[in-house]
């Protein structure tokens, strides 16, 4: 049976090392025990984002705290060749929450929310914080889902403008339209770190279009339909993972 992991947030949880005894955060000891209904001398598994697993056995469970033990360390390696940041216009509801959690599991770098002109979400900064704290916990538990030991950042939201002046772009910078000429399956892959740009439910303006066609952009569909703002960037990870990345593995 796999034992179950867990993220150990650096700045909430002691260093994680061989033969290390340590406490469980809140959240992991709330879920291992209350949930899991783990007990004393079962394994789990913890990491941190150094890319490793540390093999844990619990020690000790009391009612506020779970003590436990690292036994073994051992590397992970469960990372895309590719280097793909998604730059994802922010969208309404769970949707997002659903975009970054399977963008996650499909092995992306890094998420940019994009608060695009036709974003139906506007935050205020209170609710943004919030937000930004909340899908970047949906990245974590992603993580801990899928395997893997690096985790990627949800970045501060910013608009196409901002983010296209400050952001260091890959070589390779793609832009979902369903109106483009070229279909994902024809674009020549310029290196493995890849930009990809999707808009919201109303898509991108013309003038985001423009302004990103202008930076290096280039438009591609994923097939003759028009696809939700949830479906299409995870269609379109699928198929770069499989055109050029770790699917055939």
């Amino acid at each position: 049976m796999r034992n179950p992991r867990f993220y150990c947030d650096p700045a909430l949880c002691d260093r994680l090392s061989l033969g290390a005894i340590l406490q469980l955060p809140d959240n992991a000891a709330v879920h291992a025990v209350k949930v899991l209904r783990m007990n004393q001398g079962e394994c789990l598994i913890l990491f941190n984002g150094d890319g490793q697993d540390y093999r844990a056995e619990i020690l000790q469970i009391s009612k506020q705290q779970v003590r436990c033990k690292i036994l073994s360390v051992n590397p992970v390696n469960s990372e895309s060749p590719l280097q793909i940041t998604l730059a994802q216009a922010i969208s309404a509801g769970d949707r997002m929450d659903l975009t970054i959690q399977k963008a996650v599991e499909l092995g992306v770098a890094a998420i940019q929310p994009i608060a695009s002109q036709r974003s139906v979400v506007k935050l205020s900064q209170d609710r943004l914080e919030k937000r930004l704290a909340h899908w970047q916990n949906v990245a974590n538990a992603a993580c801990e889902q899928s395997g893997r030991a690096i985790v990627p950042q949800v970045f501060a939201p910013l608009s196409l403008a901002d983010w296209l002046a400050q952001a260091p772009l890959a070589p390779t910078r793609i832009m979902l339209s369903p109106d483009a000429e070229i279909p994902i399956t024809k674009l020549q892959l310029a290196a493995t770190e890849i930009c990809l740009l999707v808009g919201a439910e109303g898509g991108l303006s013309p003038e985001e279009k423009q302004l990103a066609s202008l930076t290096g952009f280039q438009s591609v569909r994923m097939g003759t339909r028009v696809l939700r703002t949830e479906t299409a960037p995870l269609a379109a990870l699928a198929a770069i993972q499989t055109l050029w990345g770790d699917f055939s593995a």
